[in-house]
This record gives C-alpha cells, structure tokens and sequence, in this order.
C-alpha cells in the first residue's frame, strides 16, 4: 500500500550523552533494543513501505547478534557518516533509482521510539496530496529569552514551535537538496531543504508522547507513554 515510501531511521550515534555503556539505540526499551521498536513503528504505520536503517559501521556486528538474539528481522542498513547530514546521504544514496516526485522520503530520529501511527500517518499526507515536505510540531510550554551580546531578551513563545520527527518530503527534492554542500546550519532535514529554495514546509500537530531518549530517565518516561497506550 505504502511502496513508494522509505523510512530512513537515524541511529548512527555514539550515545556519548546518554552516560550508558551502549548507545541509546540499543539500550533495552520494552525488553529489547529500543531502536527495534522504532522501526516496527513504521513497519505497522505503512505496510509495504520500506525502512533504511542507518547504523554506526562499527556497530554492524553487533546489530548482526542482537537481530539473531531477539529474532528481529533487521531493515536495509546503511552506515553513518561524520554528521547527521552524511548519514542521512549515505541512506539517500541507498534508495534505487529513479526518485520521483510520487517517491516520498520520511527521516525519523532512531531514538524516538513512540512514534504513533497517527503521527506518522498524519506527516505523509501534505506530501502525498503535492507538500514539498511537513514537520510534526509542538507549542513551545516554557518562557524563551534570546540570548544578545549585551544580556537576553524575552521572546513571545505563541511564535515559535518544538520541532519532532519524522519529516517527510517530496524524494526527488530532498535528493536534490542533499547536493548541497554541508553547512553548520543543518540541524535537520528541512533545514536542508530550506537552503535548496524549498521554505513553504507544511506543519503538521506533533506528539507531546513522542519524546527523543537522550538521558536514562528518558526510556523510563518513554515506557510509560507506552504503557498508557
């Protein structure tokens, strides 16, 4: 149903914030590796679509075990580069040709793993219906000050939004923004997509539940969203 889709699954990192002697990826969420179950929230949110994960090479052996461990069938992988935007490449460069306008390619971050359906669902279709591409968004809850060379300032927060993932966009756009050449600006996918011309990015309702895991805290909170569902 969902063929001309492809997942691409962030979980290249070293996890060096998260303190714990494996990455974050592959830290136990649920009883098993907690990057499992963010690539079975794509496999059940788009049947037939397909999945990129994108891992550390050196972890590739170790990827190997744990789907043999926990008899998980594993995605085609790709391997990480020296940033997020290499490593998105490198999976982009995975993905046969050609990448039309009705190929759509979603960018998820590996260790999110309560990505509902709905959210996913809900991304997809501005770019299914023409979107150059849509971002899950949130309202920001706390005060913002801008930081200035003389002190700070306030900031009206109803202007800004906590941006999530997936992203989703048109293939043969991001294909062609990922040409461009890296620039530090690049914190995500749609920043790159904003230095190739594409800046009309649909914003679509995010997910409070669909937290980022970058502490050990972070997978207690997660587990319980999950439990709740």
């Amino acid at each position: 149903m969902y063929g001309h889709i492809y997942n691409i699954i962030v979980a290249a990192g070293s996890g060096s914030r998260f303190g714990a002697e494996l990455p974050k990826q592959y830290c136990l969420f649920c009883d098993r590796p907690l990057i499992m179950t963010t690539i079975e929230r794509f496999r059940d949110a788009l049947p037939g679509s397909h999945v990129i994960l994108v891992i550390n090479e050196s972890h590739a052996e170790m990827w190997e075990s744990l789907c043999r461990e926990y008899s998980f069938t594993t995605p085609t992988t790709a391997f990480g580069g020296a940033s997020r935007w290499e490593s998105v490449k490198n999976a982009i460069s995975t993905i046969p040709a050609p990448i039309t306008d009705d190929t759509i390619i979603t960018v998820h971050d590996g260790a999110r793993p309560m990505a509902s359906a709905e959210l996913i669902r809900r991304t997809i279709a501005p770019v299914a219906a023409g979107a150059p591409g849509a971002i899950p968004v949130t309202p920001v809850t706390e005060s913002l000050r801008m930081v200035t060379p003389t002190g700070s300032t306030p900031v009206d927060r109803a202007n800004y939004r906590s941006v999530q993932t997936p992203q989703a966009f048109n293939g043969r756009l991001l294909y062609e923004a990922y040409k461009i050449p890296y620039h530090n600006e690049f914190t995500d996918d749609a920043s790159v997509m904003a230095a190739a011309g594409h800046t009309e990015m649909q914003l679509v309702e995010g997910d409070p539940q669909n937290i980022k895991v970058t502490l050990p805290a972070d997978i207690k909170i997660a587990e319980l969203f999950n439990s709740m569902r």
